[in-house]
């Protein structure tokens, strides 16, 4: 099975999330591929405006993983243009996680992987898992280890995503 994790990554908070993902998928067998959705200016905050210096063709995947951060109680603006712009997830089953600063998930988290799912959704995909990591949580180790044995249980049951 080809997986795709496709991230936007400020910090480097979420690339290491991505990281552990891929080790674990590549651990059980699957064929995996970590590309980041980069900005010619990170700090746009407005959609429209936004241009991407690095756009993943995600077509070659069978299951995507999406990830990106948290960005003012949002999704990362970098994510909703890669998203927002001429990708198709018809058909497509995937997994997504948010990271953010603050300490609890309803401090843009949940708000965040809300649109994140709603965007994928309305482009045609079928999202299975999700996960908020809260860098400044105490318990951010046990997010991390949660998010990822959670989204590498939904991608090893054929009936869940793969199918």
């Amino acid at each position: 099975m080809e997986i795709g994790i496709i991230v936007h990554s400020q910090t480097g908070h979420t690339l290491s999330v991505a990281q552990k993902l891929k080790e674990r998928f590549v651990a059980a067998g699957h064929t995996v591929s970590l590309e980041q959705v980069k900005a010619i200016d990170d700090s746009q905050t407005e959609v429209r405006k936004i241009q991407l210096s690095e756009k993943p063709d995600v077509s070659s995947y069978d299951i995507l993983i999406l990830g990106a951060p948290v960005r003012g109680f949002s999704l990362s603006p970098v994510m909703a243009a890669y998203l927002s712009n001429g990708i198709s997830l018809s058909g497509k089953k995937l997994g997504c996680f948010v990271t953010q600063s603050f300490p609890y998930p309803w401090m843009g988290g949940k708000q965040a992987i809300e649109q994140m799912k709603k965007l994928c959704e309305s482009k045609g995909a079928t999202v299975c898992e999700s996960g908020i990591v809260n860098w400044s949580s105490k318990k951010r180790e046990k997010k991390i280890d949660e998010t990822v044995e959670n989204l590498t249980k939904a991608v090893g049951k054929p009936n869940k995503i793969a199918e």
